[in-house]
């Protein structure tokens, strides 16, 4: 495995800090290193909101992301503004409602993440984990037993079934 920089963007509310929390927490349940860091527009909710995860097998010497491997932007706002931070060659990962940006150099992926939280699973909140199942699914970052393991340590007590479907649904996105 190489080092992989992944940013998440979207707005506050949607769950992506504790969705990088979780990335971050099923890399080092596999043995590898990984460090977490975020940021939130000072209105948070509904607000710019960016989490990054770094996670190699080698020691991690920077703990800041300049280019990402793959971004994940859940809003247009978020896209607009993080696009430039994808590097040529990355992987972006975005809901069916962000417009697809003009660039020829990476590979996008336009999944329907909000929906399925929404329509399929009938629950917004869990759009996060819906976009982490896509994310792995695509990257193989940690095992699905690691990921899953740091989904149900986090979240809320009587929503882990919710939240192990909506892992399968996102890795489902995926073809």
């Amino acid at each position: 495995m190489k080092k992989y920089e992944i940013r998440l963007t979207g707005s506050g509310g949607q769950g992506l800090i504790t969705g990088g929390i979780i990335l971050a927490e099923s890399a080092i349940l596999d043995g590898k290193n990984a460090l977490q860091s975020q940021s939130y527009g000072p209105e948070a909710r509904g607000g710019a909101s960016k989490a990054e995860v770094i996670i190699s097998d080698q020691e991690i010497v920077f703990p800041k992301i300049t280019e990402c491997d793959l971004l994940l932007s859940l809003t247009n706002v978020a896209c607009n503004k993080y696009i430039h931070t994808l590097k040529k060659g990355g992987i972006l990962v975005i809901d069916s409602t962000v417009d697809r940006p003009e660039r020829e150099d990476i590979i996008i992926y336009q999944i329907p993440i909000l929906e399925t939280a929404n329509e399929k699973l009938k629950k917004a909140f869990v759009a996060n984990i819906v976009a982490l199942g896509a994310i792995n699914k695509i990257l193989n970052l940690v095992s699905e037993n690691s990921l899953e393991k740091a989904v149900l340590k986090r979240v809320p007590k009587g929503t882990e079934e919710l939240n192990r479907n909506a892992l399968i649904e996102g890795r489902n996105l995926i073809k």
